[in-house]
């Protein structure tokens, strides 16, 4: 059985990591390979992501590069094509919803090769995402559909979707959170960045509508400012939005108490989460690994496509509004948390789950 995984965004690499480290019992029946799109590349942080989550190097590398969702999708398409034309896997793997997910998965099914998606059924029911459109079309090409939540199983319904496709799993980015959990916790991040343990708040923002336009940034910095006077604010900064706030002039605006960093490690950048008093993003699977580790976590999004963070977790879903996002964080910050639970499955164990089900498939169809 060949099978390949399809990487294109360092997300998607913590999501195929223990995959593939589940796939081991299984060498002598299935060979599995790891294609990385390069839709999202910076060779420095790349290889810091596959060092860390102990991946080999990727059989196949594309190299497609930015550009708009347009054209990164077809030379996925174009460029994933001829790697499906010549290796003819029985099977691939799509983790997430980024272009990679999407073009990958259009590619393998007009080519009668066989689909599993992992996170399937995740909804924000917000078709200005582009992820959304990602997910939606994944899921309704797919033959294996992996779900982290009840929710998702829901979702999946509505839309139709054979009940006998879908499996409920848990979810594969807390996989590799449990297994790195003792180097998480014997990292020197703090130690690197005078930082102590619940002393600070850990802010990610990376959605154009966040970074991309100057009103936004000087709210953000506003934002920043009015949280660093309680507690210092961690700030690791994308490339892109370190450019905008320079071409915008806006270096002046940067307040004293707060600590911009480049991008930061896996390892690292866990155990600054872990040891945070708050997480303030726009991000996807960070709401997650907070709820994990119960963490207070406020999403600056209007929806999350993972409602069970919000429901059961540690997750704040507050609005794009920075001056409400500013209140409900002073008052987080002053003791008024909610105590969140671990959604069901959320285990360690999903990718064992979800590779058993493929070989358990595979051999019965193949008798």
């Amino acid at each position: 059985m060949k099978i390949i995984s399809i990487v294109g965004a360092r997300p998607n690499f913590i999501k195929i990591a223990p995959v593939h480290k589940a796939f081991g019992k299984y060498n002598d029946i299935v060979a599995h390979k790891i294609c990385h799109t390069g839709q999202h590349f910076d060779e420095k942080m790349s290889k810091v992501f596959f060092d860390e989550l102990e991946m080999p190097k990727p059989d196949f590398y594309l190299g497609v590069g930015s550009g708009s969702h347009a054209l990164q999708t077809a030379r996925i398409m174009m460029t994933f094509e001829k790697v499906a034309e010549s290796e003819k896997p029985d099977l691939i793997i799509v983790p997430g919803d980024v272009n990679s997910t999407m073009a990958c998965s259009i590619v393998a099914s007009k080519m009668g090769i066989k689909i599993a998606h992992v996170e399937a059924g995740l909804r924000s029911y917000d078709r200005e995402m582009p992820e959304e459109i990602n997910r939606v079309l994944t899921d309704l090409l797919s033959d294996y559909l992996f779900v982290t939540e009840r929710g998702a199983i829901d979702n999946l319904s509505r839309e139709g979707i054979d009940s006998r496709k879908v499996f409920f799993t848990g979810n594969v980015m807390i996989d590799s959170l449990v297994y790195y959990l003792p180097k998480i916790d014997s990292s020197g991040v703090l130690g690197d960045l005078d930082l102590t343990a619940g002393d600070f708040v850990l802010v990610t923002f990376h959605r154009p509508s966040n970074v991309d336009n100057t009103g936004s940034l000087r709210a953000l910095f506003e934002f920043l400012e009015r949280i660093s006077r309680e507690k210092r604010v961690v700030f690791p900064v994308h490339p892109r939005t370190k450019a905008r706030i320079k071409s915008f002039g806006l270096e002046g605006l940067i307040p004293d108490n707060i600590l911009m960093t480049g991008p930061i490690g896996y390892i690292d950048f866990l155990a600054l989460v872990k040891n945070s008093a708050l997480v303030v993003t726009d991000s996807g699977g960070i709401q997650e690994e907070t709820t994990f580790l119960s963490v207070p976590c406020i999403t600056v999004r209007n929806n999350t496509e993972r409602p069970v963070t919000v429901e059961i977790g540690t997750n704040f879903l507050a609005g794009t509004n920075l001056e409400s996002v500013g209140v409900l964080a002073l008052d987080i910050l002053s003791g008024n948390i909610k105590k969140g639970t671990v959604p069901e499955l959320w285990d360690g164990k999903a990718a064992q789950r979800i590779v058993d089900v493929l070989v358990t498939t595979h051999k019965r169809i193949n008798k």
